[in-house]
C-alpha cells in the first residue's frame, strides 16, 4: 500500500478527533463520485490499522437514466475489494434536494440498523462545506446555519454519522483518485445549474477564487468549524437557560416542576438577547413541524418584556403564546 499525505492526515483526524474507535463496523456511503471513492479508499487502506469491517451502501434517487448502472458500478468495486454492498432504490420521485437527502439518511440509518452497523460514514468535504455555508448565508439564517456540516452527529440511537474528509477540498480528492487511479463516475446532475447548490460551485467559488481568496473553500470551511465550537457553547447555555425558566413554580422561588412550556419571564430577562432567541428557538421546535423562522422567534421572545395578558397570533399548528404574570404559557 502506497502512505500518502493525506492518508497520514485522516489517520490522524480519526485518531484526533475521535472519530471513530477500533474494531468496529462502519457503513460507507458510495455514490461513485471523487469524494466517495476518495472515502473507500483511504478507510481501506487504513483498516488493517484500525481492525473496522466495512460495509458500502449505494442510494438510487433514479433521477437519471443511468443511475442504475451507476449503482452496477458501485456495486462491482465492492465484489472487487471484498466489501458487502448494499443497495436502496426510491420507489416514487423525490422532487427536491432536502427531500432526496431527507430520504438518503433515512436508507442509510435503515440498512445500518438492520445489518448492526454503528456508523455511516460519508465523503462531505471542505468544499462542500464551503458551499453549505455560503448556501445557507444566501438563503438567510445564523450561526447554526453556517456551520452546517458537523464532524459527527446522531442519527439515530446507536447510530453516528461521521465526515471524516471535512479539512480535504474537492481537488485533493480528483488528485488522490487519479494518483490511484480510482474509477469515478461522472454524475450529469452536477452540472445541472437549475440546482443552486451548483450554481455555488461552478459559478460563484470560481468567481470568488478568482477575484478575492485561492483559498476560499479552506477558508469559509474554517469559518464553518469556528462557529460549530460557538454554537455548541450557546446551544448548552440555552438548554440550561431554559431548563432554569421551565422549572422554577410560581410559589415564591422554590423549584416546582410545570408543565413543558410554561417559561419564567423574571428569568429570562436578566439573560443576554442571544441566549434569549436560542431558548425561544428551542422551546418553538417542541411545538412547530417545521424549523422556527426568525419571526416566529422574536414574536415570542417580545412576551419577555410585554405586558400581562399579552399573547401572540397561532403560530403554524395553532398553539398560542400568552403573557400571566411573571410566565410565557404556550397553549
Amino acid at each position: 500500500m502506497v502512505w500518502t499525505p493525506l492518508h497520514a492526515k485522516i489517520h490522524r483526524t480519526i485518531r484526533s478527533r475521535h472519530l471513530f474507535e477500533r474494531n468496529q463496523r462502519l457503513l460507507i456511503a458510495v455514490s461513485g463520485g471523487q469524494d466517495s471513492l476518495c472515502l473507500i479508499k483511504l478507510l481501506l487502506d487504513l483498516q488493517s490499522k484500525w481492525g473496522w469491517y466495512l460495509g458500502i451502501a449505494h442510494c438510487d434517487h433514479r433521477w437519471r437514466l443511468d443511475s442504475e448502472a451507476n449503482a452496477h458500478h458501485v456495486e462491482n468495486l465492492a465484489k472487487t475489494w471484498g466489501i458487502c454492498f448494499y443497495l436502496e432504490t426510491a420507489n416514487k420521485s423525490i422532487n427536491s434536494e432536502a427531500a432526496a437527502r431527507d430520504w438518503r439518511y433515512q436508507a442509510l440509518s435503515a440498512i445500518a440498523q438492520a445489518n448492526n452497523y454503528q456508523y455511516i460514514v460519508t465523503g462531505h468535504t471542505a468544499s462542500d462545506r464551503a458551499e453549505t455555508l455560503l448556501y445557507n448565508l444566501i438563503r438567510g439564517t445564523g450561526a447554526d446555519g453556517l456551520q452546517a456540516l458537523t464532524w459527527q452527529r446522531s442519527l439515530t440511537t446507536g447510530i453516528m454519522l461521521v465526515r471524516p474528509l471535512l479539512e480535504i477540498t474537492r481537488s485533493q480528492t480528483e488528485q488522490f483518485c487519479q494518483e490511484f487511479k480510482l474509477p469515478i463516475w461522472e454524475d450529469s446532475t452536477n452540472q445541472d445549474l437549475q440546482y443552486a447548490r451548483n450554481r455555488i460551485r461552478q459559478e460563484l467559488l470560481p468567481y470568488l477564487r478568482d477575484n478575492f481568496n485561492p483559498q476560499v473553500e479552506s477558508a469559509l470551511a474554517q469559518t464553518a468549524e469556528l462557529l460549530q465550537a460557538e454554537v455548541e457553547y450557546l446551544e448548552k447555555a440555552a438548554q440550561e437557560l431554559r431548563e432554569k425558566a421551565m422549572g422554577m413554580g410560581h410559589e415564591g422561588d422554590s423549584l416546582t416542576p410545570l408543565v413543558p412550556l410554561q417559561l419564567n419571564r423574571r428569568v429570562l430577562q436578566k439573560a443576554p438577547l442571544a441566549l434569549q432567541r436560542r431558548v425561544m428557538r428551542q422551546v418553538l421546535q417542541q411545538i412547530l413541524t417545521d424549523a422556527p423562522s426568525f419571526e416566529h422567534i422574536e414574536k415570542l421572545r417580545a412576551l419577555i418584556i410585554a405586558p400581562n395578558r399579552s399573547q401572540t397570533d397561532p403560530f403554524p399548528g395553532g398553539a398560542i403564546a400568552q403573557v400571566e404574570g411573571d410566565w410565557i404559557c404556550l397553549k
